[in-house]
């Protein structure tokens, strides 16, 4: 492969980046062609050194979507993230995306039982202030005088709950983050050797 064949197929692969990042990678491809022709190199050599356009396309779009990530947390730049990752190879596959279901089932699990504390003691609270007025003669194992205090303290319970998982994720969030760029950059250096 001639060196403009190189740079229109990483052209293509890259397009989706944003221009000047897309640009600037072109131009340091097409430095390397120069350089390595200064040396007296032929653009196939050349071409063959630098490795496979689709491969290194994936590892900067892997590194884009991870800085998006970054610099705007949500959980859709997260997953895109880590399917760029998942995307750099197979080992990936079970590096990457078997911690990350695992940690998006802890968290789903983590929410949902945090909720369920929540709505249980509005239901006890609830039970206790107005059963006795619309029990319709249905036996009620607590008085109010228990259940409203024992509401508002599940209550509340399950809410400091819900802020607990909240920052538990942003700090695993951030980690995640971190975990990424490690594995992006094991890649790399490992590709480039």
């Amino acid at each position: 492969m001639n060196k403009n064949e190189y740079i229109k197929k990483l052209a293509e692969y890259i397009h989706d980046l944003p221009k000047e990042v897309s640009e600037e990678i072109l131009y340091d491809y097409e430095e390397h062609f120069r350089m390595g022709m200064e040396k007296g190199r032929n653009e196939e050599e050349i071409a063959v050194s630098l490795g496979d356009p689709k491969n290194i396309a994936r590892q900067f779009i892997a590194e884009n979507m991870i800085k998006k990530a970054e610099n705007t947390t949500s959980a859709n730049n997260i997953i895109r993230a880590i399917f760029a990752a998942v995307g750099l190879g197979f080992f990936n596959l079970v590096i990457v995306l078997g911690p990350a279901i695992g940690l998006i089932g802890l968290f789903i699990g983590l929410f949902a039982a945090a909720f369920s504390v929540t709505i249980s003691g509005g239901a006890i609270f609830l039970a206790g202030t107005f059963g006795p007025v619309f029990s319709g003669g249905y036996y009620i194992p607590f008085s109010p005088i228990v259940s409203i205090p024992l509401g508002i303290g599940i209550t509340c319970l399950g809410l400091l709950m819900n802020i607990g998982v909240f920052y538990l994720s942003k700090i695993f969030y951030r980690l995640s983050i971190s975990y990424l760029k490690m594995n992006l950059q094991i890649i790399t250096n490992r590709r480039s050797k």
